[in-house]
């Protein structure tokens, strides 16, 4: 209801003048029931409507204000501090400045720029970052699962961690800052198309010389014997054959210029033969004879030029 001055009084026969009149209303009180009961507003709310607001600049004896929706989100967005805000449904950004921690579960954030400020956490689950610009400011941690962030660009400052599941980062530029920890469960390439790589211990750099402290090798695999042998150079660099009887190693696959290859041939039964395609080639012309005797061993090394195969021998190794 409505609060009206009662302090002010009329005797009978005084005229009924603005002042006083303007002194019952002065300090009218509006209270809850007036606004409750009146009709609701059907349609949607929209930024040019208006709202009635007490302006304190003017104190409690100014009158209300006029103020569009629009301009009062405007105005205390951009003035004011909000510690926690939590949304439900899909939050789209254009600019964002300098934040604390933002989430989204499977909303879209335009663009998310930092230029000197930190953002402590950065986390969507399914949504899009499309484009991520950090000019000196720090990234504690940028945690994504299943979206995509489109750009991430940082100059100076530094991106603690970057995780991915699924998702996809399709540029990611650092011109002097820090990535603590990348980590994808993808078996996608990683690839390095210029500059010069700067890695750690577990990293190897395929066009810098390398000092390894541990050994690197390749797994022996296994031919199958046969009257034609198949030696598929691309799995098997470095293989074992067992001979059971006679055969012929046919044309290598997948020849690499500039590989080398290693084949290990032992008898099986002690008397086999092993003839060879033309594509191996041997010192003299001529292919060399197997050792014989039940568990004798040859080896065989090979250097491609891409297209043959060039042996070298040693051999009766028991």
């Amino acid at each position: 209801m409505a609060k009206f001055n009662t302090g002010q009084s009329f005797a009978d026969g005084d005229t009924v003048t603005g002042a006083k009149l303007n002194n019952i209303t002065s300090q009218l009180n509006i209270y809850t029931g007036v606004i409750s009961e009146q009709t609701a507003m059907v349609a949607t709310v929209s930024t040019a409507d208006q709202l009635l607001i007490a302006d304190t600049d003017n104190g409690d004896s100014g009158a209300a204000n006029r103020v569009t929706v629009q301009k009062l989100l405007n105005d205390t967005l951009t003035n004011g501090t909000y510690t926690n805000a939590q949304l439900s449904g899909n939050l789209n950004v254009v600019q964002l400045s300098t934040l604390g921690t933002i989430s989204s579960t499977r909303g879209t954030v335009g663009i998310l720029n930092s230029t000197t400020g930190t953002i402590a956490s950065l986390n969507t689950t399914t949504g899009t970052v499309a484009t991520l610009n950090s000019t000196t400011g720090t990234i504690a941690g940028l945690n994504t699962t299943t979206g995509t962030v489109a750009t991430l660009n940082s100059t100076t400052g530094t991106i603690a961690g970057l995780n991915t599941t699924t998702g996809t980062v399709a540029t990611l530029n650092s011109t002097t800052g820090t990535i603590t920890n990348l980590s994808t469960t993808l078996a996608g390439d990683l690839t390095i198309s210029q500059g010069t790589a700067t890695v750690g211990t577990r990293v190897a750099v395929v066009n810098t010389a390398q000092e390894y402290t541990a050994a690197h090798n390749f797994n022996a695999t296994t031919l199958v014997s046969g009257n034609s042998i198949a030696w598929n150079l691309q799995s098997n660099q470095v293989a074992r054959l067992v001979l059971s009887t006679t055969g012929t190693m046919a044309d290598a696959t997948n020849k690499v210029d500039g590989a080398t290859y290693i084949l290990l041939v032992t008898q099986g039964t002690g008397s086999n033969t092993l003839a060879w395609n033309a594509t191996y080639k041997w010192a003299g012309g001529t292919a060399p004879t197997l050792t014989t005797g039940s568990a004798k061993s040859d080896i065989f090394t090979f250097i491609s030029d891409g297209t043959s195969l060039f042996g070298a021998t040693s051999k009766n190794y028991s």
